[in-house]
């Protein structure tokens, strides 16, 4: 996911030329248990989605945005990892970044020369962690093996015979492997059976569809308040029986009309009053989230997390296609259900009546309903190209959308919170 961050007045060409915005994607790395590892930071041109062939400026943009915004906004206090060149780790520069959170990833372009490797050494003293990114086996990169605690592969490129001599290579030494442009659960399987324990891609938005599997009967419940919610006004006296017979979404519910970021005055003590007090629209967000929350359990939080900012993103978004906001909104949350329930989104369908270009769009459709969802998840990958070819494609502004982006992550990390 990226993130769109102001930054302080410069002469830089190119913070002129986005207007005092900056941008900067996080990609999730999961661990073995699909849960939440760390992030890895990376910067982006706004305007061309290209580095110009100046790696060099774009580690010292993610390193000037870490210590102005700070570690704990841009990745909730989970490691970082951040791109390195070898002069910026024999500058000194990463000195300024917390070491207990950060890890210095150098990249594969990297000579390992006797400067480099005694900075790295430096810097493991302090208590940095150290990754070797997208790592081919060469003789001359033995010393920097030895400081390694982390080696990333890239799963697309390498071969499994080279990935099994690289890991004789480093056995018993203390090094996790890290396998990236994972994208299948194929891919994922695999990766795990050769040993790899960390896992950067998109597999985990991907997972297999068990023809057999049926969906849940609370999930059931939770897809027939979904369908109820596009009416309007809301139909009470249908919605009530819903909420009324799931005793976990009731709970939430009346928690998060009594928390005080909902504005009510005077305390909810039942699900009647509190249809009636909250109004349409509040409980059209509260039911949705909390959904999304239960829909999620046993699930990795990273899911609930991308679904709500798609949801959310979608929903902001939509005035600049002049498209249905409320529509776009269970679009973006629903185009992740099969991955918080494990079934096909076929099946997924075939018990939500929702409007046909809607289903058509969740179905993979590239019909405009779909446009939205279709920029997010190009961005979700870092594809900056892709994203600002398709949005010129509708007509749309880039750098609106990455502030509507931008928007939608502090909106999905604040309701997360209120969920928890």
């Amino acid at each position: 996911m990226a993130i769109q961050l102001p930054i302080s007045p410069s002469t830089d060409a190119t913070s002129d030329r986005l207007g005092g915005l900056r941008f900067m994607a996080r990609q999730p790395i999961l661990n073995i248990q699909g849960q939440l590892h760390a992030y890895e930071l990376l910067w982006r041109d706004g305007v061309s989605n290209a580095f110009h062939g100046d790696q060099e400026f774009a580690s010292r943009s993610i390193v000037d945005d870490v210590v102005i915004f700070g570690l704990d906004e841009l990745t909730s206090g989970l490691p970082a990892f951040v791109n390195c060149t070898g002069d910026l780790l024999t500058g000194e520069l990463p000195d300024i970044l917390p070491p207990a959170t950060t890890v210095l990833e150098i990249l594969e372009n990297v000579e390992p020369t006797p400067e480099l490797i005694a900075a790295c050494k430096r810097l493991k003293g302090l208590g940095y962690r150290l990754a070797l990114d997208d790592f081919i086996w060469d003789p001359k990169f033995e010393p920097l093996v030895e400081l390694a605690n982390f080696i990333k592969i890239d799963f697309l490129l390498s071969e499994a015979p080279a990935r099994r001599e690289l890991f004789q290579r480093v056995r018993g030494k203390r090094i996790a492997m890290l396998a990236e442009k994972v994208e299948t659960q194929e891919q994922y399987k695999q990766a795990c059976q050769e040993g790899f324990t960390l896992f950067q891609g998109y597999y985990f938005c991907r997972p297999t569809m068990m023809e057999k599997r049926t969906i849940p009967a609370n999930s059931r419940s939770h897809l027939q308040i979904l369908e109820l919610l596009h009416a309007d006004p809301l139909d009470l006296r249908k919605l009530h029986p819903l909420v009324k017979s799931d005793a976990s979404l009731a709970y939430r519910l009346l928690r998060m009309v009594n928390s005080p970021g909902f504005g009510v005055r005077r305390e909810v003590r039942s699900l009647e009053h509190a249809l009636v007090v909250v109004g349409d629209d509040n409980f059209r967000r509260m039911a949705t989230l909390a959904i999304a929350s239960e829909t999620n359990a046993g699930r990795p939080a990273e899911i609930l997390r991308m679904a709500l900012v798609r949801g959310r993103f979608c929903e902001l978004a939509a005035q600049q296609c002049a498209i249905d906001a409320t529509e776009q909104y269970l679009l973006g949350l629903l185009s992740l259900w099969p991955a918080m329930l494990q079934v096909p989104m076929e099946q997924l369908l075939s018990v939500l009546p929702i409007s046909g270009k809607i289903s058509e769009a969740l179905n993979g459709e590239p019909n405009r309903e779909r446009c939205l969802l279709t920029w997010i998840e190009f961005h979700e990958r870092a594809d900056w190209v892709a994203c600002d070819a398709f949005a010129n494609c509708y007509g749309l502004d880039p750098q609106t959308l990455a502030r509507l982006y931008a928007e939608s992550v502090v909106w999905a990390e604040a309701s997360i919170r209120a969920v928890a």
